[in-house]
């Protein structure tokens, strides 16, 4: 059991729930779930986390971005009135650092899907074709879904996507596209990169990039936060974002979400029927 000290705000659920994750869930005052192969539950106690399975203090810290100054960050972003509203609404969410290829693999998944969804594929994928842990199954290797049948991919009901995550899982395993040349490139030549690989589009590179890879100018754009930027950035982001817009992206969307405006709709893609389901 660990208790990680913390500065600044941190929401579980804001983080956790919202869509840059899809291996979590809520369990009494906290959330169990798994990230790089590692099981816990995990719960804010104060100024501190709390954790209880696999891993130490610093890979927690690391994956929570606890190490990072966020109310640094916070403070440059409300130079800007707007945005200032913003991070105050939300002020504990923070942007995970999640393990590479599981993070391409689910956002290949969120393609025209919502959270729901998104969670059952990831379940049933890790289940049926990852290694068993203490506590639950791993995330599968690139070799192993490289190497899956379209018999064992069926039961996923990933629909199109399972011909993507195949594709791209080969290309991983083949060490045409990994996590240390990613981040050895700019942003610009790494999302340029990962666009190259089956089912990657811009939205889908930027949250790879985001949510696993530390580029924090990365700024996901989805019908969702394009109408919420219409509405309340209509000239473009502040200047203050400067090197941190995928942080203030998070921000701006939880705040347009609670305007009642229909500025975010609660579904993963346009068009969507579930009306309970965050978009991604």
């Amino acid at each position: 059991m660990l208790l990680i000290p913390f500065s600044g705000e941190l929401d579980l659920g804001r983080t956790l729930m919202g869509g840059q994750s899809f291996r979590w869930r809520p369990q009494g005052a906290g959330f169990r779930g798994t990230a790089s192969r590692r099981t816990a539950y995990v719960e804010r106690r104060g100024q501190s986390l709390y954790v209880n399975g696999d891993g130490d203090a610093a890979f927690w810290r690391r994956y929570f971005a606890l190490d990072e100054d966020y109310p640094a960050i916070q403070a440059l972003l409300r130079a800007d009135r707007t945005l200032a509203a913003c991070v105050d609404y939300a002020p504990g969410i923070r942007v995970l650092r999640q393990e590479f290829f599981e993070a391409l693999v689910c956002f290949i998944i969120s393609a025209c899907n919502n959270i729901p969804r998104i969670t059952g594929i990831v379940e049933r994928m890790c289940t049926r074709l990852g290694e068993p842990l203490r506590d639950g199954y791993a995330f599968p290797t690139p070799e192993r879904l490289a190497a899956a049948s379209d018999e064992e991919l069926a039961p996923l009901r990933a629909g199109f996507r399972a011909k993507y995550i195949r594709e791209a899982a080969a290309r991983v395993a083949a060490g045409e596209v990994t996590e240390g040349r990613l981040r050895a490139e700019s942003y610009e030549d790494a999302k340029r990169l990962l666009c190259t690989l089956p089912g990657v589009g811009g939205k889908v590179a930027d949250c790879v990039l985001l949510f696993s890879l530390g580029f924090s100018e990365a700024f996901p754009r989805d019908v969702h936060i394009l109408r919420a930027m219409e509405r309340l950035f209509p000239q473009g982001l502040p200047s203050c974002t400067k090197g941190c817009e995928g942080i203030a992206q998070q921000y701006i969307f939880e705040y347009a979400k609670s305007m009642g405006t229909g500025l975010c709709r609660p579904c993963g893609a346009e068009g969507a029927a579930d009306t309970d389901a965050l978009r991604v």
